[in-house]
């Protein structure tokens, strides 16, 4: 369960007080700015008082991820009002359609690469990340030609928190690829841009990989689990290469380079796809992710991405779904 740290609430709440006591006096109508500042201050005696994230309703701890969007929030998912449910419920309707428009187009089928993918939120929105961008020449010099990025990525966390810092990091990584960011400092850039937008209790493991057209692969891993790429003898594992994002502003990332012949493939996934559980509590476990994928070398990548779906199905045997599960694969045709 993700936990709430009330010191560091208390010191972004303080810094919000003296902002607002700055903004007040320079303001025409200050009432919804007095309004602000009576919530912060409630919040900051109930930090003082240690009841801070407990509802006042049922005396229940209030759900952390909650509390990381709305510090403000006084009641558990339990005992909230009539306006109040309806409220989160356009709100999560809101954010099922901003996430699934943020997604990228179904089989993309660019620069000699093939792709497919599957995305499948637990609940209402995800935390885990999913992208494909097709990128034209890096620069007129550059002899690697036309590219493809593949990005998959798990944020620590559930619900709406984990699905605001999901759409944080698309639009981070958007941004430096179609700027023509070096892809040995990508992920180091990233890593800066995503400690100043997230709180220091979240952070983000993640794969970004980039694939040209003479099928020449580079690939870094901040503490994702290990992609596999598939060939015709044998299915391999690439470990991380770096922590994962978030966790020290300062953090170096390195990327490791390979090439894919015609009818190879790489499969990523999240960890939402090796902790499926059975109905005795089994988990599905890499081991037969890699029987699988490795006994299908030949298959399309739709095809791939189908035998998981279908494989996960079976193992959970009805079961409810507890982790986000996105998996995708990458062959070169």
């Amino acid at each position: 369960m993700e936990i709430v740290n009330t010191e560091f609430v208390r010191h972004q709440l303080q810094e919000r007080r003296e902002k607002l006591q700055e903004a007040i006096p320079l303001t025409k109508n200050a009432d919804p700015l007095l309004s602000l500042l009576k919530e912060v201050d409630t919040a900051l005696e109930k930090i003082a008082k240690g009841t801070y994230g407990i509802c006042e309703t049922c005396h229940d701890s209030i759900e952390a991820e909650r509390l990381v969007v709305d510090p403000f929030i006084r009641n558990c998912l339990d005992h909230l009002t009539r306006s109040e449910q309806q409220t989160l419920e356009r709100d999560l309707d809101l954010a099922y359609e901003v996430q699934k428009n943020l997604l990228p187009k179904q089989g993309l089928r660019v620069h000699g690469w093939e792709t497919a993918y599957h995305y499948a939120p637990a609940g209402s929105v995800s935390g885990d990340y999913c992208d494909l961008i097709d990128v034209g020449r890096q620069t007129s010099t550059d002899p690697a030609g036309d590219c493809l990025y593949f990005l998959i990525g798990d944020v620590a966390g559930k619900g709406v928190a984990a699905s605001i810092l999901m759409a944080h990091l698309h639009a981070v990584f958007r941004s430096l690829v179609h700027a023509k960011h070096p892809f040995e400092r990508l992920m180091d850039e990233a890593n800066r841009l995503f400690c100043e937008g997230a709180l220091s209790t979240h952070f983000a493991t993640l794969v970004c990989g980039r694939a040209n057209a003479k099928g020449e692969v580079e690939l870094s891993n901040a503490g994702h689990v290990p992609p596999f790429i598939v060939r015709a003898a044998a299915v391999e594992k690439i470990p991380p290469t770096g922590i994962p994002l978030g966790m020290f502003c300062n953090s170096g990332y390195t990327a490791r380079s390979f090439s894919l012949g015609k009818g190879e493939s790489l499969v990523l996934y999240t960890d939402g796809v090796t902790e499926t559980k059975s109905p005795d509590g089994t988990f599905y476990g890499e081991e037969n992710l890699t029987k699988l994928i490795g006994s299908a070398p030949a298959h399309a990548a739709h095809e791939l991405v189908a035998a998981c779906v279908d494989e996960l199905k079976t193992h959970r045997g009805g079961g409810a779904k507890t982790d986000d599960v996105t998996i995708m694969a990458i062959k070169r045709v």
